[in-house]
């Protein structure tokens, strides 16, 4: 058995492949108030973030619109971006390789999307827990959920590693005290760093 009984991963940008998806999600509802698409820092903040702090930030020089915008995202239906969606390669493999022995659960930013994403992805066959931002009072980078995961699987911390691919992961992982394995980004602290899925497997037994 490898060092670690507890793999926590960020969803957007590791699990899923969901850059596209936000990307065409916050551009239509900027379209609707009558601006232009978001810019590449604006793309890389909605990516790490809560919906409501996203539409907050994309709002934040116009507060006539922000309250509409927010009512107005949480009309919007989710399923038309769908599409857009694309589950990482090697997965279903890795994590079925993993578990048993070692536990897996999913702390992410997503709110109401979630319940959707893991209907259609098939995701809690995977994850023994999933904690979204609609089951924290404070969202990432607060470590709020990665401790609700330690203490309903009753995992030690140092017994536990992340895996996250933004610097919004980099921070929680800080916070909560527990090493972080960097996904598809060099320029994060991490104790590992992976390209590909199934490099995970190999991270978490060697």
């Amino acid at each position: 058995m490898g060092r670690f009984d507890l793999a926590i991963f960020d969803c957007d940008g590791v699990i899923l492949d969901s850059r596209e998806a936000n990307r065409t999600y916050y551009n239509t509802i900027l379209d609707e108030f009558g601006r232009g698409p978001m810019n590449d820092k604006e793309l890389s903040f909605v990516h790490m973030h809560t919906a409501e702090e996203s539409i907050k930030y994309l709002f934040k020089d116009c507060a006539a619109d922000l309250k509409e915008a927010l009512i107005y995202s949480q009309r919007l239906d989710y399923t038309n971006f769908l599409d857009c969606l694309i589950m990482e390669p090697g997965v279903g493999d890795t994590i079925e390789s993993i578990r048993p022995p070692m536990l897996t659960a999913i702390s992410t930013n997503r709110s109401t999307t979630m319940p959707m994403i893991i209907d259609i992805f098939g995701l809690d066959k995977w994850f023994d827990i999933i904690v979204c931002a609609l089951d924290v009072k404070n969202p990432k980078p607060d470590p709020e959920g990665i401790f609700k995961i330690l203490e309903m699987l009753g995992v030690k911390k140092d017994r536990t590693i992340y895996i996250g691919d933004s610097a919004v992961d980099e921070r929680v992982a800080q916070r909560a005290g527990i090493p972080l394995i960097a996904y598809k980004n060099s320029k994060l602290k991490a104790l590992f760093h992976v390209e590909h899925f199934l490099q995970i497997k190999e991270v978490l037994f060697n």
